[in-house]
């Protein structure tokens, strides 16, 4: 019999894996529109009553004009703002709440990008404040969401890389590694990663605004920023105040209204 008719059995071949699906690609956003997102996510995260959030568009342009956590600080009118709100409505990224005596604004970020809590205050603080070392990061979102360590903000950073909703902008393993938002427009962004290439991460968020210079102050600064938020946060109040005075005079309104004379 030749070799021929005895063939040698056939190897299983591996199983492929499955290939993974690629990343989103965002549409970018305006610095308007990072702005008020930012915003929205911060006082969700930290407001300390359900009458604070969500926001009143009175409390909404403080908080997009508020100098404290803020780069660059913006001077925007309440018309501004509001007329920011309506492309990110109709993306579903925020919503408008009417029926209330005042409207109000909450984000839906949770649905898009991510349900994971830190990571939100991740992207949070890079909305705010653009890009960041991951140092003055963790530092900066851990006032939303607790991240007690550098280990465990990489952790997050690397989760959000993945989805592309966070971009490196100088090598990983850099000393000083700075990292922003997955938003930019390419343009933006090419420029971004330029800058940052030529010079030294400390000089370049100088530069771009991304970080303020030592101050011998920095007692009065943050009293000035414990002021801001407090500021912000009476607004919120005085807002819910409103609304429920208001609910009350039209009650009250309902009550008085003369009954109907008995029929004869």
């Amino acid at each position: 019999m030749s070799a021929d008719a005895n063939p040698a059995p056939a190897q299983p071949q591996p199983t492929p894996s499955p290939a993974q699906p690629p990343a989103p690609t965002w549409e970018p956003l305006t610095p308007l529109e990072r702005r008020i997102l930012g915003v929205l996510v911060e006082k969700q995260k930290t407001s300390k009553s359900a009458d604070s959030y969500p926001l009143s568009l009175n409390a909404l342009w403080t908080g997009c004009n508020q100098k404290s956590n803020r780069d660059p600080v913006m001077d925007l009118s309440d018309d501004d703002v509001d007329q920011g709100m309506l492309p990110l409505q109709k993306r579903g990224l925020a919503a408008r709440i009417t029926g209330g005596r005042v409207e109000r604004f909450r984000h839906n970020l949770y649905d898009h990008w991510t349900r994971n809590g830190a990571e939100m205050a991740v992207l949070a603080e890079l909305l705010l404040r653009g890009p960041q070392t991951k140092g003055d990061l963790r530092v900066r979102a851990s006032r939303m969401d607790p991240i007690d360590t550098l280990d465990a903000l990489e952790e997050i950073l690397r989760a959000l890389v993945a989805k592309r909703l966070v971009i490196y902008l100088t090598e990983p393993d850099r000393r000083g590694a700075v990292v922003t938002h997955g938003f930019h427009h390419p343009d933006e962004l090419a420029k971004l990663k330029a800058h940052f290439a030529s010079s030294p991460a400390s000089a370049a968020l100088a530069d771009i605004g991304g970080a303020a210079p030592p101050s011998r102050s920095g007692g009065s600064s943050e009293a000035v920023a414990a002021l801001e938020s407090k500021l912000a946060g009476a607004v919120e109040e005085i807002d819910a105040l409103k609304a429920r005075v208001a609910a009350l005079e039209a009650a009250l309104g309902e009550v008085r209204k003369p009954s109907a004379p008995p029929a004869a």
